[in-house]
């Protein structure tokens, strides 16, 4: 079969799972708090990969642990519970057309803590992204007479941390396998997890319960599934099909919670799809590699 085909089998698979996170937390939400969700997300995904670590452990570099700890919390932890945070407000089509923000985040985080450079294309970019997610705000029903704004600072808040850590990683670990930095980051952050989802008084609750169980059901297979398996299958098409192709799943995503966002009856129209057009024009710039004299 040819590699190419199979490249963009993955490509979709990858999209889709990432992109049904949304309507997962929102699942979960049903009947827990968004930190229950955030933290059984963060614990099942640190099961799943735990047996990775057993294996990879004696490998990695025991300076390096520290990096790979606050990796996990800039790229896993602390935007797992501000998505959860955003989704009790917003929608999770637009919280999935905003996560598309995060490539132009890792360009100003670059810029402003690690002396990136800069270029016109960037600079451009960015404002193109950013005007689209201010349309994408205006264009909410009532944006004057909610608390919108707010939810939407969690999600923008989240891909910060991710810009964050996506440079933090390459300056300090870029010498480090990343499937084993993501699997050990998680399995090292489901500790503070399990630390939150006791205080929330999770265990304490009748966990027989129906809509208990639902919801409990809904956030293991987030984190199984959109963070464990989807951590995998990233690092294979990476691998297979390099860098520049797999971080094309940036604009997959939005458009997989955009169609979920149509079945769940969420307000979308034309006018949100034009909106993450805009924002996905301004992320394709950003990176657009600059024309040579």
């Amino acid at each position: 079969m040819n590699n190419n085909f199979i490249n963009w089998v993955i490509f979709i698979v990858l999209s889709f799972i990432w992109g049904s996170s949304f309507i997962l937390m929102k699942g979960g939400l049903l009947h827990l708090s968004a930190f229950q969700v955030a933290s059984i997300r963060i614990i099942s995904a640190g099961m799943v990969l735990l047996p990775i670590v057993i294996k990879t452990y004696k490998k990695i570099p025991k300076d390096t642990i520290v990096y790979i700890f606050l990796s996990g919390v800039l790229g896993s932890l602390l935007p797992a519970y501000l998505f959860c945070l955003a989704e009790e407000g917003i929608d999770g089509s637009l919280a999935g057309a905003l996560n598309s923000l995060t490539p132009i985040f890792v360009i100003i985080t670059g810029a402003l803590f690690f002396k990136s450079g800069t270029s016109t294309n960037r600079v451009l970019g960015i404002s193109i992204a950013f005007l689209g997610s201010a349309l994408l705000y205006f264009s909410q029903p009532n944006f004057s007479q909610n608390t919108h704004l707010l939810y939407i600072s969690y999600v923008i808040l989240a891909t910060f941390f991710y810009g964050l850590n996506v440079q933090m990683v390459h300056r300090y670990l870029n010498h480090i396998p990343s499937l084993h930095i993501a699997s050990l980051g998680l399995v090292l952050n489901a500790i503070p997890a399990c630390v939150v989802l006791y205080f929330t008084g999770y265990f304490s609750e009748n966990l027989s319960n129906n809509d208990m169980l639902m919801s409990t059901g809904f956030s293991f297979i987030l984190g199984i599934m959109g963070t464990a398996v989807a951590s995998i299958i990233f690092y294979v098409l990476l691998k297979r099909a390099g860098a520049v192709f797999a971080s094309m799943v940036t604009y997959g995503i939005p458009f997989v919670a955009l169609f979920w966002g149509v079945i769940d009856h969420e307000n979308v129209g034309l006018l949100q799809v034009a909106c993450l057009g805009i924002i996905l024009f301004g992320v394709y710039i950003a990176n657009r590699s600059p024309k040579r004299a």
